[in-house]
């Protein structure tokens, strides 16, 4: 139930702390630097919307679609954003620590330079760009990340228990035991799980 009409083409710098906002068409909306933290936006619409800046601490965005957002520098800590569609997004240098993101979409989604320490990422990663990512603690267990992109993501005591990596770009990229990964090495020793290469 939305409980908030919106009939505006720009909510730049809104505050909406706490709104409740399920079901929002909010799609293609300017809402660059708006405060939308603590929010119900469960099942709302931002596809193409421009959210840089923008804070969803604490917010519930459980299936909300953000196909095509602009979200860099967005800060998304402790948001509820499972089953959501963040596929082809832009969350470069965004926050999501602590996020819960299970059963989510994020094919092709960016993702370069993002904090998502101790994030739930148990979702579909399918060609996402983690580089220089910060998933630290972060959960990937039987996540799918084919043909991702992790080099330079720092993976130090992340879950990657049954995560799918085929086709997936790592170099530079520092384990779940706090070490550097070479990808000649790494396919050299495949035989053991990939997470304790290079010990």
């Amino acid at each position: 139930m939305v409980l908030l009409r919106i009939e505006a083409d720009t909510l730049s710098g809104a505050k909406l702390t706490g709104s409740k906002l399920r079901e929002a068409n909010l799609a293609d909306l300017d809402l660059t630097g708006a405060n939308l933290a603590n929010c119900d936006l469960r099942d709302a619409n931002f596809r193409g919307a421009r959210l840089k800046g923008t804070l969803f601490n604490s917010s519930y965005l459980n299936n909300a679609n953000f196909e095509e957002a602009l979200l860099s520098a967005a800060n998304l800590t402790d948001a509820f954003l499972i089953g959501a569609n963040l596929s082809r997004a832009k969350f470069d240098g965004a926050i999501l620590r602590y996020a819960q993101a299970a059963g989510a979409i994020m094919v092709g989604t960016d993702f370069a330079g993002a904090d998502l320490s101790m994030a739930d990422l148990r979702a579909n990663l399918q060609g996402a760009n983690l580089m220089k990512a910060d998933l630290r603690g972060a959960n990937l267990s039987g996540a799918d990340l084919s043909g991702a992109n992790l080099d330079g993501a720092n993976l130090a005591g992340a879950n990657l228990t049954t995560a799918r990596l085929v086709g997936a770009k790592m170099h530079g990229t520092v384990n779940a035991r706090g070490r550097t990964a070479e990808q000649p090495a790494f396919r050299a020793r495949a035989k053991r799980p990939w997470w304790q290469l290079w010990s």
